[in-house]
């Protein structure tokens, strides 16, 4: 199998993971109380459908919104509601929540199910993943119920498990030991949508899930494995699509436009579940790890579920950490509230030792375009950097900085340790603020 990649661009980056990837998943205890933020996807907010004092169920619905681009929330266990307010999420920002204190029964809710997955509709299934409050794991949080209804015709589903960040191996130990769950995922999407092919995407340092992964399709001849070279960012969408089917997204294209649509490995699990034992979005697999961790771990820990529990869960932390993220190194977000909670696209938090962290220092630049030849987009992250940090977004917009995919390779390959990424985030989000007022306007 001769492992592909994708033209331009790119870089090696150091990849951390051996603290976790050899370690089973382990089932963390649900906690006392769960904080149920009302937004854990990219979209619309949920309102809340129950009121304090209510008693719920395990994987009951508590918030739903009525806009399309959203995705419901569900009680990850059974209890009573005692609040219903705002409370600090992982970045430290309020967010309207629905607080739950549990039980300790898990009395769950009952909800359809179907071992037949693959003879229901593609309307069937839409519903019951939206009802489910599925949506992207890898980190995007995308309702996963409007992928299943491309606007146009596709023919290939790829599940991508290159995950290419340091530290992160929750989606490598989900394929070891759920293979056979990911695959049932995999031909339902495809059935979902229509498409003939199903494509698992593995950088080739994960030897044991390509060959596990492998052995699970065996009898499917529309499903096959593509290993991938390891090289960051590999799991960037586009440049998933370029490595393994050799197509470009256009600019301001969705993955639909070049025939495929993309899905995380525990997304693709989770929509198994959700059809055939009609399980909502819930708990997730996290992977906890730095060099500030006691006993990094894979832990499947219920949603709602602060990020303080889950430290102590894993031994506690070594001191003073250099700083906590949620998600991956490269494009996750520093974490300011240790009482902010487990939510559904929560793929890591690195507690990072003083060694291993990061730091801006932003020094002149030096001129050396490493930023340029590392951008997998072939933007120029310096002048995208340069013009963001002044306020000139419209400079920025002449140079594509809408075709960022925030992989951050370029702050981290700047000799003189500039805040690319950050300003380059800011100007496309000052950018956005600017046509918003034209509009008005």
């Amino acid at each position: 199998m001769i492992a592909k990649t994708f033209p331009r661009g790119g870089g090696e980056i150091p990849h951390r993971k051996a603290a976790t990837e050899s370690k089973p998943i382990v089932a963390m205890p649900a906690p006392s109380v769960v904080v149920i933020p009302l937004i854990q996807h990219i979209g619309a907010i949920c309102e809340p459908l129950v009121s304090i004092g209510d008693k719920v169920k395990m994987g009951q619905k508590i918030g739903e919104g009525k806009q399309y681009i959203c995705a419901p929330v569900h009680s990850s266990v059974s209890g009573k509601v005692v609040a219903i307010e705002e409370r600090p999420s992982l970045n430290g920002n309020k967010v309207l929540s629905i607080v739950i204190e549990n039980d300790e029964k898990d009395e769950p809710i009952s909800g359809e199910s179907n071992k037949k997955i693959l003879k229901l509709s593609p309307e069937a299934m839409c519903k019951t993943v939206r009802e489910a409050g599925i949506v992207g794991m890898g980190g995007a949080g995308f309702p996963t119920h409007v992928k299943f209804q491309p606007p146009m015709p596709v023919d290939t589903v790829l599940i991508n498990g290159a995950e290419c960040e340091p530290y992160l191996t929750c989606d490598h130990r989900l394929m070891v030991e759920k293979a056979a769950e990911m695959v049932g995922g995999l031909l339902a999407i495809m059935r979902a949508t229509g498409a003939a092919n199903g494509i698992v995407c593995i950088e080739d340092n994960k030897p044991d899930a390509i060959a596990v992964v492998t052995e699970a399709i065996k009898d499917h001849p529309e499903l096959s494995v593509e290993a991938l070279q390891v090289r960051y960012p590999q799991g960037a969408e586009k440049q998933l699509i370029k490595a393994v089917l050799d197509k470009e997204v256009p600019s301001g294209c969705l993955p639909c436009e070049s025939g495929c649509i993309v899905n995380n490995v525990h997304t693709a699990i989770a929509v198994y579940e959700a059809l055939t034992e009609g399980k909502a979005s819930y708990e997730r697999v996290v992977t906890v790890s730095g060099g500030s961790v006691v006993d990094p771990r894979n832990v499947l820990v219920r949603i709602g579920t602060s990020i303080k529990e889950l430290l102590d869960f894993c031994g506690g932390l070594l001191g003073e950490p250099g700083v906590i993220i949620s998600g991956g190194p490269m494009t996750g977000q520093e974490v300011t509230s240790l009482e902010g909670p487990v939510v559904k696209a929560l793929s890591g938090i690195l507690a990072l030792s003083k060694e291993e962290a990061f730091f801006d220092k932003n020094l002149p630049c030096i001129r050396c375009t490493l930023c340029v030849q590392a951008c997998p987009m072939g933007l120029t992250p310096n002048l995208l950097g340069e013009y963001s940090s002044k306020g000139m977004f419209k400079n920025a917009e002449k140079l594509n900085i809408d075709d960022c995919i925030e992989c951050a390779l370029c702050s981290y390959v700047c000799p003189a340790k500039r805040a690319l990424i950050t300003w380059i985030i800011d100007g496309k989000a000052g950018l956005a603020a600017e046509r918003a007022k034209e509009k008005v306007s």
